[in-house]
């Protein structure tokens, strides 16, 4: 992160981020509050290492990151993340279509397992399919690598399907209140108009809005081109996943926090 970043998002956070001195100590100052959980971020060093980096406790360390990260979240959600309008979905369609060639696509679907260490009294409710703890980011991506909608915290053990259904983006997704365009014609098609599609692996459902590849057996050859751009636009999703664990290095780690929810 350059300077005049850091300084940019020290502003945005500067308020939430400043603390009372008092006759008994010195408050931690907001930089470095901030530069602490970037550092934690984009490492995924342990608290006990940060102790040593900082000189500063590790229950300290603990809840700076926690306060901060959550601040983060509730003070640049709608800049970094707003709510997408007609306009925005029909922009993310073209460009879906510019770069696979997939039509009246509006994102990529797909959910990450987060490794994270087991809470005690959870049983296996977190544990999941690859054999480990963890809690789950259900993404909507668009052709730039970029989170439109993010669902995040549920279960390891939970399948990205139910996930998505019981997620309030599945929930105004089947109830037609995400400010979807109307149905257009397909590029070079004379047909009745398409609805506007989320692309998604083999784990979801199909619907109305959310499409899948065909199964792979007794293919022709629409079908496997079908497939072959739908693979492209999909693979947004997994590809944006790669680049938010590269440059956040936490995400490679076991988290040593569960979430506050």
């Amino acid at each position: 992160m350059s300077v005049a970043t850091f300084d940019i998002l020290l502003a945005s956070l500067l308020s939430g981020l400043a603390f009372q001195d008092t006759t008994m100590r010195r408050s931690i100052s907001p930089e470095e509050r901030l530069l602490l959980t970037l550092r934690f971020l984009a490492t995924g060093n342990s608290f006990a290492s940060l102790h040593y980096e900082y000189l500063l406790g590790i229950s300290t360390i603990s809840g700076i990151v926690c306060y901060t990260c959550q601040l983060i979240w509730q003070r640049l959600r709608e800049a970094v993340m707003p709510t997408p309008t007609a306009n925005d979905w029909l922009r993310i369609a073209d460009g879906f279509y510019q770069s696979s060639q997939f039509p009246n696509c509006i994102g990529a679907l797909d959910g990450k397992h987060i490794r994270v260490k087991k809470s005690s009294h959870s049983g296996s409710q977190y544990f999941n399919f690859k054999q480990y703890f963890s809690i789950v980011l259900l993404a909507l991506v668009d052709s730039n690598y970029r989170f439109i909608i993010v669902d995040i915290g549920a279960y390891g053990s939970t399948a990205d399907a139910h996930i998505f259904c019981s997620s309030r983006m599945g929930e105004r997704l089947c109830a037609n209140q995400l400010a979807l365009p109307e149905p257009r014609r397909l590029p070079g098609s004379s047909a009745s108009a398409a609805p506007f599609v989320i692309v998604a692996d083999e784990g979801f459902a199909l619907s109305p809005h959310v499409m899948r590849a065909f199964p792979r057996r007794d293919l022709d050859d629409r079908k496997r081109i079908f497939n072959y751009r739908l693979s492209r636009a999909r693979r947004y999703v997994e590809c944006a996943f790669g680049i938010l664990s590269n440059k956040r290095r936490v995400f490679m780690s076991s988290l040593q926090m569960m979430p506050p929810w």
